[in-house]
């Protein structure tokens, strides 16, 4: 036969979906005009060749540049019924992609797209001011350290401070954890110099004012806690020894009520698990602002957590028994250890004990000095004499009500807020403090699967930049996924089933966005070439995958539109 059928078969997975989301998000559209293209350039924009990009990234969990080429090659059919554009297999090389990373590290156009991508989706999904958490993080990379560059050596988060680093400053809207401004600076950046511009930012991109800011101690700095206030806004933060000095908690300690508030939160159970008791106290502050005064009034909450008094009470127990065993081998004789003859040699010796374990004035130590008198034998015509000899000895006894009255400081934090208690009870104020594991689960897709942050082969500072940016970009369309997803099923009182293979009965009212885009792992689409036909065939798709294409309210579409030719099929 001169003709014969021929099949290609292309892996579709969730690509469609995550270009679908995007376009829902109108980032195509919102990348094409605050980043113009040359008006020569060909092909794809830069707004829909990012947008496939980012969908293969989070759909494989890579974002090397070198294999989206091949990726795409053979899904070429697919991409252009998804998108509804032209796609050519020359839109997705190295120079192409590293075009994006470069035009994405331009600091002016990017700010600018951050608010109006933040507009479109507090309009869109019809987002509530929440508080905003701010926090930082660190990934390391074989890169080459430059004077004055991005790329340095740093306190690293991720315990490799032999390695040059990027810092990451992530400002996210609670319920969800949605990005809404990111800022990447150079590796070796204090935290602390990070929050005042990311609260600028914040206000920049979001337009709202009386936003609650939460962050850690590092965020505690004076400086920021009067610029919150000067623009009206709130901020909810730990204090750390600088800002609260431990003669200033024992004053706060001193002060306890006959009846403070017992904070507790629900369990999955519906229970309820007492987290532990408070009270608060004001103080009036005075700070400068560009010039200007600023004078408030601030709540401290003062808080003891049980889990973490009983944590520490166990450290403290399990230091004073090995600072006893180490000080009672201080006299122990044994080969090649140097004794210990004089009393001042032995008080040094324990002080260090002392120190290291961090229990000084918890134990009583007594010295005692020992002489002997013994007699030397004549030998020879040596006479006989008397040799004093000269040792020491220690007691160690533990200080009970020392010990006791220490315990009672265990496990306390004191946090600063000036919102006022009307708006944010001291319940409140400590659950939303404790609900920080929002953005730490944004750092964790960011560095991890499926964005992956690190390890990264690019050298170049400004692509760098720029990866971090695509990425925060991709941690957005995660977020929202989820989100969706999550307040769909919490509307009408249902759940998933099917999510997880291993356990096919199990449900899900809280699904994560990794499982919902693993539910579509094996659809195919088939094009079948005839003697002048062209048959285009799709997995059909479960009960499963068109209920969270449903929830996710994207076109219904999203996957049939690939059975249908495109102009440009041949």
């Amino acid at each position: 036969m001169s003709h014969e059928l021929t099949v290609d078969s292309e892996r579709v997975d969730d690509t469609p979906l995550l270009i679908a989301q995007q376009a829902h998000m109108g980032l195509p559209e919102l990348l094409d005009a605050h980043f113009p293209a040359h008006g020569n350039r060909q092909g794809l924009s830069l707004g829909w060749l990012t947008t496939v990009w980012l969908s293969y990234t989070l759909s494989q969990g890579d974002h090397c540049l070198s294999h989206v080429q091949p990726w795409a090659r053979q899904r070429l059919a697919m991409l252009q019924q998804s998108s509804r554009q032209v796609v050519s297999e020359l839109d997705f090389t190295d120079d192409r992609l590293a075009d994006i990373l470069t035009a994405l590290s331009d600091d002016t156009q990017w700010q600018a797209f951050e608010v109006a991508l933040n507009q479109c989706l507090l309009r869109v999904y019809d987002l509530q001011g929440g508080p905003v958490r701010l926090d930082s993080t660190t990934a390391a990379g074989y890169w080459t350290v430059t004077e004055d560059g991005l790329l340095q050596f740093g306190h690293s988060k991720d315990h490799r401070p032999d390695l040059p680093q990027v810092k990451v400053m992530l400002s996210t809207l609670d319920p969800l954890g949605l990005p809404v401004v990111s800022q990447v600076v150079a590796g070796n950046r204090a935290d602390d110099g990070l929050y005042v511009p990311a609260v600028a930012q914040v206000r920049a991109a979001v337009g709202r004012r009386g936003l609650l800011y939460i962050g850690d101690s590092k965020m505690g700095a004076l400086d920021t806690r009067a610029y919150v206030q000067a623009g009206g806004d709130y901020y909810l933060c730990p204090l750390g020894q600088v800002q609260l000095p431990g003669a200033k908690l024992a004053e706060y300690l001193a002060q306890s009520p006959a009846a403070p508030v017992s904070v507790s939160r629900e369990t999955a159970d519906d229970g309820e698990e007492l987290l532990g008791s408070g009270w608060e106290v004001t103080e009036q502050l005075r700070a400068s602002v560009a010039g200007q005064p600023v004078q408030w009034t601030e709540r401290r909450l003062l808080f003891r957590s049980l889990a973490l008094a009983d944590k520490a009470t166990r450290q403290l127990q399990a230091n004073l028994t090995a600072a006893q065993a180490e000080l009672a081998a201080l006299t122990e004789r044994k080969r090649g250890k140097k004794v210990l003859r004089e009393v001042h040699e032995l008080q040094m010796a324990a002080q260090t004990i002392l120190e290291r374990y961090q229990v000084a004035g918890l134990l009583h130590v007594t010295y005692t000095e020992h002489r002997t008198t013994q007699e030397v034998r004549a030998y020879r015509d040596r006479a006989a004499t008397l040799r004093t000899a000269t040792s020491v000895s220690l007691q160690v006894s533990v200080d009970h009500a020392a010990v006791h009255a220490y315990e009672q400081t265990l496990g306390w934090r004191v946090y600063a807020t000036n919102q006022p208690a009307a708006q944010l009870s001291l319940a409140q104020a400590l659950l939303a403090y404790r609900s920080e594991y929002l953005i730490e689960h944004g750092f964790a897709r960011l560095k991890g699967r499926p964005l992956a942050l690190a390890p990264s082969y690019l050298h170049s500072e400004a692509r760098v930049k720029g990866l971090v940016r695509l990425l925060t970009i991709g941690l957005r369309v995660l977020t929202l996924l989820e989100y969706t997803v999550r307040q769909g099923l919490t509307r009408s009182h249902t759940t998933l089933s099917g999510l997880y293979p291993e356990s096919p009965r199990r449900t899900s009212a809280q699904p994560t966005a990794e499982r919902l885009l693993a539910a579509f792992k094996g659809v195919t689409l088939s094009v079948i070439h005839l003697p002048g036909q062209l048959h285009h065939h799709l997995t059909p798709l479960s009960e499963l995958q068109q209920r969270i294409l449903t929830l996710l309210d994207l076109p219904a579409d999203t996957y049939s539109r690939l059975t249908i030719p495109s102009q440009n099929s041949s």
